[in-house]
């Protein structure tokens, strides 16, 4: 038992350390992509087009902090409804790992001296949030865990697809793709984790 807790917390290292270097990367390629002119950009020059709106380097830093504090709360919740040991587990690590993201995220924001700047994908993104939470909040028991893992499922799978069609298509540095085609797999972990705990609630 001793030793199968040693390569699970073994195997939970190895999958933080990717999540983190992953958003790590994602604010490097900003960087290298984007241009420190994008902070200096006046709003008369902008295009006022939101499908036309090219994000800056401080936008993205925003929607990376974004995205993972709506897991942190959506972990957070599940802990204070659910009875499921599964699911309060995923979500202890849920929260435990993002928590952690946005730390290390912050840290190279500052840095980079960059200050998260928010964007229309990053209110949407918050606005969709509260809309999810709040239906969560409503729902107990068995129905709130469903509802819950349901929502991880759709949240991790919505990241690799990100991933797979827009960021490591769009990395023109074949060494930035080939960082992006490596962190890939935490989050199919994260992905097929959740979708265990789904099979294994929908089997009760």
């Amino acid at each position: 038992m001793r030793q199968l807790a040693r390569i699970q917390r073994f195997v939970r290292a190895q999958l933080l350390g990717f999540v983190l270097f992953f958003w790590a990367v994602i604010i490097a390629l900003a960087i290298c992509f984007g241009g420190s002119d994008a902070f200096s950009e006046p709003a008369s020059s902008r295009s006022k087009s939101p499908a036309k709106a090219k994000l800056t380097n401080a936008n993205i830093a925003a929607i990376v902090v974004a995205a993972n504090t709506i897991d942190v709360q959506n972990g957070q919740l599940a802990l204070s409804k659910s009875q499921d040991a599964e699911v309060t587990a995923f979500a202890n690590q849920m929260v435990a790992d993002h928590t952690s993201v946005n730390k290390k995220a912050t840290e190279l924001a500052v840095r980079l001296k960059m200050t998260p700047k928010e964007s229309e994908s990053s209110q949407t993104l918050k606005a969709g949030a509260a809309v999810t939470l709040a239906n969560l909040q409503a729902k107990t028991g068995v129905e709130f865990d469903h509802a819950y893992v349901d929502n991880e499922v759709a949240y991790h799978q919505a990241v690799i697809d990100m991933l797979d069609q827009t960021l490591i298509p769009g990395a023109r540095n074949k060494d930035l793709k080939a960082l992006l085609v490596a962190v890939r797999p935490a989050f199919v972990a994260h992905l097929e984790h959740a979708q265990h705990i789904q099979a294994s609630l929908r089997a009760q």
